[in-house]
């Protein structure tokens, strides 16, 4: 498979601003608070305490230091058509491999590249193991972190996924295996479905679809709960997703501009998506992992950009049916405190699900707060899948 679209690879490092650093400080020292109800199970929204012992230590992070830790990784940036994207490579695992594998991981929102590293390790480890290479491909997605912010609208997940598919094959990488969750899983299951001579298998921890409804084929109980589910979820947690597919510019003024509004915005999806049932805490998750969260998308001014894609989605509609399926093979690793998703039974409707792995604990995140696990079972679902074929080995 050729491409004719240009494609050009350079070296990158991300850069440090020193200036931008303390302007940062600056306006962190300056918050204006507001008042809080006396409320201790985030119901009314950020909690005022954790967000300023949050600000607290965002004031005082080393950017700098947590910058040249990134920069030990392969960065570049890559021209695909009009866009230039940002991405990590790193070959992981066996030195002298039996096997190489191609993986693509992609992020979603309030996530970034950055939020996919911590698999790095544990795939190394498996791969060690088992004899297999993994050539690991990280992108940031157009409008996020240090790739391009598309200059017109049209960018949503179905052009997204063509680029990472042009991305792919421009890294010489003719066929590859897919990874995914929140938007990352969506842009997986679209290049399962769009290009099943590349995709030798998708793997993601969100079965996130539309679905179209067939009067001879009734709803099962599982469908039923898992709709309920969804639209109780939606009532509770759905406000931030109503706002970015409608008017993302409005709220990316305040975000932009306000380092405080940032960290609440993205604060309470760290607090409402992961698995709080073991640490107890308000937010499960390393104060480096936040706060790196946090800079990336501060530093790079990209917040606005990044939710402009809830709304290309909205217009951008993913349906997958019985006569429209992925073929490809497709696991689903499900973790319990995961948004409401598409259930088991409505997956094995319309794709060629050969793994579903009910995990024992993690969230929205489980690259962040359950890495180990992750990488297990998208290895062992590695493992299962036939030659990959020419570029692989």
């Amino acid at each position: 498979m050729t491409t004719s679209s240009p494609f050009e690879l350079r070296p990158f490092a991300i850069p440090v601003d020193e200036d931008a650093v303390d302007d940062l400080r600056d306006r962190l020292r300056r918050t204006r608070w507001p008042d809080q109800v006396n409320d201790a199970d985030w119901g009314w929204g950020t909690d005022l305490t954790w967000l300023r012992e949050t600000v607290e230590a965002w004031a005082g992070f080393d950017w700098a230091a947590r910058v040249a830790e990134l920069n030990e990784l392969d960065h570049a940036r890559a021209t695909v058509e009009d866009l230039v994207l940002h991405l990590v490579r790193a070959r992981v695992g066996a030195e002298d491999p039996a096997t190489t594998v191609p993986l693509l991981l992609m992020h979603g929102w309030p996530g970034s590249f950055a939020e996919l590293l911590p698999l790095l390790p544990h795939l190394d480890r498996l791969g060690r193991e088992t004899g297999t290479a993994y050539d690991v491909v990280v992108p940031s997605l157009p409008g996020f972190g240090f790739s391009d912010v598309p200059s017109t609208p049209g960018t949503g997940p179905g052009r997204t996924a063509e680029l990472l598919h042009r991305l792919m094959v421009g890294l010489g990488h003719e066929r590859y295996v897919v990874q995914g969750g929140d938007i990352g899983a969506g842009l997986a299951l679209r290049l399962a479905l769009h290009h099943p001579e590349a995709v030798a298998g998708a793997h993601v921890n969100f079965p996130n679809f539309g679905t179209a409804h067939d009067e001879a084929d009734p709803r099962t109980t599982d469908d039923e709960e898992s709709e309920k589910l969804r639209k109780e979820w939606a009532r509770a947690e759905g406000g931030y997703n109503h706002e970015h597919s409608t008017k993302p510019q409005t709220i990316g003024y305040a975000l932009t501009d306000s380092p405080v509004g940032l960290a609440a915005w993205i604060g309470e999806k760290f607090h409402a998506w992961t698995d709080r049932s073991a640490s107890g805490g308000a937010v499960p998750l390393s104060s480096e992992q936040v706060l790196t969260g946090l800079s990336v998308y501060w530093f790079s001014g990209s917040i606005t950009s990044a939710m402009r894609m809830y709304k290309e989605s909205a217009a951008d509609p993913f349906t997958l049916t019985p006569q429209q399926r992925i073929e490809v093979p497709l696991a689903v690793a499900s973790f319990p405190e995961e948004i409401p998703a598409q259930p088991r039974s409505r997956v094995e409707k319309v794709a060629n699900l050969t793994r579903w792995t009910d995990m024992p604990r993690g969230g929205h995140f489980a690259a962040l707060e359950e890495p180990g696990l992750l990488a297990e079972d998208l290895a062992a679902f590695v493992a299962t899948l036939p030659d990959l074929g020419p570029g692989t080995a």
